[in-house]
């Protein structure tokens, strides 16, 4: 006797959206392609739409296998050799050389041209709203090379660092023509404050250094080679340090585990001791931090890249989900509450994504025009502080609007909302980077300039603005006490400035909800006489 298979059948599946990959990342996005015209990087169009398309399918379905199977450390083989390897499920390794070969890690460096930090900032972007986890190798090996190119005795390693060639081959530089780096800077009793970091680096013969002593954060530990900061006799030294020697042996440390973390499963960060590794100076003894300034600047731009891009996937998600979803007898969008949480996160978005390309085409500009170079500093500290103080909020209202769903790892959700604070910690937390800018600001008359300069040039645009920036500016020093509100007023006036001298339809809005105090403390709470229908449709077509 034969079952009917409808007996297993107790209901039909309805009233669900279709699966979300399968966008197009690039064109869907209004303010990622106005920003990049803006900034002069046009000329890189086709490529960043051929990435977008790649992004919202192939990417989008790694990133899931990626974060399923998370890192594992080897230490030993089956006959107890140390081999201190870290294996990654496939999945890995095809983001990293799809990122690699399409320039998120090196169009600025491999084609040198007006526009390219801009065009290698939106790659970033689209790359991170797919997978987080592989940006990180990606940022720090980009990163790498402003720090390695001013060096001659290290060409060779900058030049495979640009190259769009993945390498996942654990064998000596020599052997490849790409490459990755990582970093590997704070101490257990430093963390942020590196100057007091112990890791010992004794000068030998051959012109090399010798490393004693442990990171406790040391990320992305396959790569080639790692920039690392230790005491030389003159003082803290930057180094790069390869994982193998030029014989092909190991270099001398030691993986001691890895870190169980919040999120960013599919990279690998670890701790770990260096008994006696092989490392070359990269810049003057003593002079680490200095060293390093121009990575840390792009590491942090790439921090707010990051959050931007969380917060667009985020948004994404949430407008897919509620186009699809009907209550009540009507669409969840329609719903009139529902439109102003939306548009609200729509406008926070578009605010966070103009603001990081903004910035993108100052570092851009940095070496032909002082000014800017001045304004890449201010905005890589308020941006990095601003849009990734915002995104964790952001991504749990956006979980808010798919219900129970957002909070199942199905919906990339929980991904994004685990991922979301790491930006505010790395490269500097909250508090760093709002005491740095501070200093800055009072310690550099040209930099306080440039910002406001920056500001007065969208004065007489929207007069609610012209009274914000008259109300907020201080010429007179702030008091530390008080850096994080000063940082927050200044952001929200930068990213008003941009929208306005942009002519982004958002601008009026959001001037009058972030400056005008037409807004309440959560998202949703829009003025009503906005056109919330509007807003959606640029949001997401």
């Amino acid at each position: 006797m034969r079952t009917d298979p409808a007996a297993f059948q107790t209901h039909g599946v309805q009233n669900q959206p279709p699966p979300f990959a399968g966008r197009h990342l690039w064109s869907d996005d209004a303010a990622l392609v106005e920003a990049v015209d803006r900034a002069g990087a046009s000329s890189f169009v086709p490529r960043l739409a051929a990435y977008g398309v790649l992004a919202g399918d192939t990417l989008y379905r790694l990133g899931f296998e990626a974060n399923r199977d998370r890192p594992r450390l080897r230490t030993h083989d089956a006959q107890g050799h140390r081999i201190d390897t870290v294996e990654f499920t496939p999945a890995y390794h095809q983001l990293l050389q799809l990122g690699k070969e399409h320039g998120v890690a090196g169009l600025s460096w491999h084609e040198p041209q007006p526009g390219a930090h801009v065009a290698r900032a939106a790659l970033s972007y689209l790359h991170h709203q797919a997978e987080a986890g592989t940006s990180c190798p990606l940022t720090m090996t980009h990163a790498a090379v402003a720090v390695l190119a001013d060096h001659p005795v290290l060409s060779d390693w900058a030049r495979k660092a640009a190259a769009p060639v993945y390498d996942p081959r654990d064998v000596p530089v020599a052997d490849k023509a790409g490459i990755t780096l990582g970093m590997g800077m704070t101490e257990k009793q430093g963390g942020s404050d590196v100057r007091a970091n112990q890791t010992h680096a004794e000068p030998c013969a051959d012109g090399s250094y010798r490393l004693v002593g442990h990171k406790w954060f040391f990320s992305a530990p396959m790569s080639d080679g790692f920039l690392v900061l230790a005491q030389a006799p003159a003082g803290l030294t930057c180094l790069l340090m390869p994982r193998r020697l030029a014989d092909g042996d190991r270099n001398a440390f030691q993986l001691m585990r890895l870190k169980d973390k919040l999120g960013d499963w599919a990279n690998a960060s670890s701790e770990v001791e260096f008994t006696g590794a092989q490392a070359w100076r990269v810049g003057e003894e003593g002079r680490g931090v200095a060293t390093i300034i121009h990575m840390v600047m792009m590491t942090r731009l790439d921090c707010m890249l990051g959050a931007a891009a969380e917060m667009r996937m985020a948004l994404a998600q949430a407008l897919h989900h509620a186009r699809h979803r009907r209550t009540f007898g009507e669409r969840l969008c329609d719903h009139p509450l529902m439109a102003n949480v939306l548009a609200d996160l729509a406008l926070e978005s578009e605010a966070a994504t103009a603001l990081a390309l903004h910035v993108a085409a100052a570092v851009d500009a940095a070496s032909r025009d002082p000014q800017r170079a001045l304004m890449a500093r201010v905005g890589t500290a308020l941006g990095k502080y601003w849009v990734c103080k915002r995104a964790a909020v952001f991504v749990n209202e956006a979980q808010e609007c798919l219900g129970g769903a957002g909070y199942v790892e199905e919906s990339m959700l929980p991904r994004l909302y685990r991922q979301a604070p790491l930006n505010s910690i790395w490269e500097g937390s909250g508090n760093i980077q709002c005491l740095d800018l501070l200093r800055t600001l009072q310690r550099e008359p040209q930099a306080r300039q440039a910002l406001h300069e920056e500001l007065l040039s969208a004065t007489g645009l929207d007069s609610h603005f012209d009274e914000a920036l008259s109300r907020c500016w201080h010429d007179v020093p702030v008091a530390p006490v008080m850096a994080r509100l000063h940082c927050e007023q200044l952001a929200l006036l930068l990213q008003a400035a941009v929208l306005l001298r942009a002519g982004s339809p958002f601008a009026a809005a959001f001037v009058r909800s972030r400056l005008c105090a037409q807004h309440g403390l959560a998202f949703g709470t829009l003025p009503a006489d906005l056109d919330f229908g509007a807003m959606l449709a640029r949001a997401l077509p």
